[in-house]
């Protein structure tokens, strides 16, 4: 049985999310966009339940109390595995588990999981439901409209209709297919040419599945276009990597209807107890700050920012100091300007 009040929450948070991203969404990164949005529901990097089930990599599964709500997302597809990777995650306090039928890399694909699952929508279903039988959060699905020659609007509306009925009631949807052979997975985040309209569709098939937009959405106004078009949620990925503060800033007022909005000054300041007790564990500078190299995008001196955390941070000794200082910068340009 679900857990009523966790799964209210994190349907609400549902309606703005950042995308997991391999290599992008630790629990460092994670920390980082919690301090600019307390409402968007976040996801770890895909984490494979070979690794945590047979490999025992508990450690994987670490987080901040702070990142809630948090979602775990798990590659593989092992009904019987998945479902045991899902209760490690459950119990390890993730407010969700999500499956991943979207990845296109060659890794996944050789594991038998990711994006290929989309041509196995049966397996697919079977995982679902051991998934969801394991733990009493939300088990939630990540795919693309379809890969290689299928055709999205005949193979997305069977996909999802099998996963419905295994008791999925959140799906992710990035509104590209995925070539698995001949496209790089970089390309395959590119090329692809976006579908948003069969998102859409998709809505209309199936009115009671919460439905998330995931693919090439780089603003907020993009965000609120899409929830005001009638969809139940939209999952940004890159621009909310690269440029965080522009999208997560402002992402709980004018998404969720709560404010203040936050400001990446604040959050840098916010960052420097929890670099000092990464540090203090044996941890590296640079482990944090290269996702925090976007925090002023587009701002007066953003490429000195980017400059001082990306050549200062992998050296010997570097500490809070250096992001602190980096900061000042950052703040006396903007005093400048004003006084302009």
């Amino acid at each position: 049985m679900l857990n009523s009040e966790r799964n209210r929450a994190v349907h609400v948070a549902s309606r703005f999310s950042v995308a997991p991203m391999m290599d992008w969404t630790d629990r460092h990164c994670r920390y980082l966009h919690r301090l600019l949005s307390g409402r968007a529901l976040l996801y770890t990097e895909m984490v494979t339940a070979p690794a945590l089930v047979r490999g025992g990599a508990v450690h994987l599964l670490e987080h901040d109390v702070s990142e809630h709500p948090v979602a775990l997302q798990l590659g593989g597809s092992d009904a019987r595995e998945l479902a045991q990777a899902a209760r490690l995650g459950a119990d390890a306090g993730y407010d969700e588990i999500n499956l991943n039928c979207g990845c296109p890399s060659d890794r996944v694909q050789s594991g038998t999981f990711g994006a290929v699952l989309m041509k196995d929508p049966a397996r697919v279903a079977e995982c679902v439901a051991e998934m969801r039988a394991a733990v009493d959060v939300e088990v939630t699905v990540k795919c693309r409209i379809g890969v290689d020659d299928q055709e999205p609007r005949d193979v997305l509306p069977d996909f999802l209709a099998r996963i419905v009925a295994a008791g999925c009631t959140r799906v992710s949807i990035h509104a590209r297919k995925a070539w698995l052979q001949g496209l790089s997975p970089k390309e395959n985040r590119d090329i692809p040419p976006l579908d948003y309209p069969l998102v859409h569709l998709m809505k209309e098939y199936f009115p009671n599945l919460h439905i998330s937009v995931n693919g090439g959405i780089g603003s907020l106004e993009e965000a609120e276009a899409f929830l005001d078009g009638g969809l139940d949620g939209v999952m940004v990925g890159r621009a909310a990597y690269h440029s965080p503060a522009e999208i997560l800033c402002a992402a709980d007022r004018r998404i969720f209807g709560a404010g203040p909005d936050s400001t990446p000054e604040q959050a840098v300041r916010d960052m420097l107890p929890y670099i000092e007790a990464h540090l203090a564990g044996g941890g590296r500078l640079n482990q944090i700050t290269r996702h925090m190299l976007g925090l002023f995008a587009g701002r007066p001196g953003a490429r000195g920012w980017r400059r001082s955390l990306s050549e200062g941070a992998s050296k010997p000794g570097a500490g809070p100091e250096l992001v602190a200082q980096a900061l000042a910068e950052i703040e006396a340009l903007a005093q400048q300007a004003q006084a302009v």
